[in-house]
């Protein structure tokens, strides 16, 4: 005799999360035909909002003239190296404020106090600082990360399991260690969502210093185009904001995968 298998009901299988991805491109196709639609209908004068096609024949005039180019490249220089120091500087209190009782004391009415100022309202400061050059743009994009990357942080490694910490240090591990192999990897699931935060707060700081002090940048090309009533090179400017948030959500939600997998399975 041969056991015959019996199929037993996945009742967790609504907890799955599947990627559908032909939905998410979808998405974004219908987004754009919407647009071109209320484009051609007329309800909406074209000055008000061009078409898509439009907006793509102005994006590929930028590009032949060499304008898109140095935009685009301005505000990534700087949107990288502010988005980068803030990053770096809000794990780095994130996780000494955590971890460590007299920074917790210190840092943490510190960044009660400062958080809720507007980082925007700061850059006239900070341009009578550092002048109105590109550390004055960097700074403010690197102030508006800081602190979602240092509460998010602090959040995670408050999360930490006190269970796996105390076995780190009960075979021998030290402060250091524990914070590399245990306080770390419990946080990164806050980490990463920190950086997504500050990657949107990053994009509205770029286009806000660039409209207030620069010559260059997708910021001031939406400015530009705005004041001169040029509707479809300002959707351009627009445009390409998307993109980069795009861009960057896709890019952090890659990394995380790569870095916390557990999280994915």
């Amino acid at each position: 005799m041969t056991a015959e298998r019996v199929r037993v009901e996945d009742r967790a299988a609504f907890l799955t999360r599947r990627e559908h991805r032909l939905l998410r491109g979808l998405a974004l196709v219908g987004l754009v035909a919407v647009w071109e639609a209320l484009a051609r209908v007329g309800w909406v004068p074209v000055l008000f909002l061009p078409s898509p096609l439009g907006v793509l024949a102005e994006l590929g005039e930028l590009a032949r003239s060499g304008q898109l180019l140095v935009h685009v490249a301005a505000s990534l220089q700087r949107l990288l190296l502010g988005f980068g120091l803030g990053a770096l500087g809000g794990i780095a209190v994130g996780v000494a404020v955590g971890f460590f009782s007299v920074a917790e004391a210190v840092g943490q009415p510190i960044i009660a106090a400062t958080f809720p100022i507007p980082k925007i309202a700061l850059l006239p400061l900070l341009i009578l600082w550092l002048g109105i050059g590109e550390p004055s743009k960097v700074a403010v994009i690197a102030l508006g990360v800081f602190f979602p990357m240092a509460i998010n942080t602090y959040t995670g490694v408050r999360q930490a399991d006190p269970l796996l910490v105390r076995a780190a240090v009960s075979f021998g591990a030290g402060r250091v260690s524990v914070i590399r192999k245990v306080v770390i990897p419990s946080a990164l699931p806050m980490v990463f969502a920190g950086l997504k935060l500050g990657a949107g707060t990053a994009l509205l700081l770029l286009v806000a210093a660039e409209m207030i002090g620069a010559e260059s940048g997708i910021g001031f090309l939406v400015l530009q185009a705005g004041n001169l009533m040029e509707t479809t090179r300002l959707m351009v400017g627009i445009v390409l904001l998307s993109l980069l948030g795009v861009l960057s959500h896709w890019s952090l939600g890659r990394l995380e995968r790569l870095v916390i997998p557990w999280r994915h399975t």
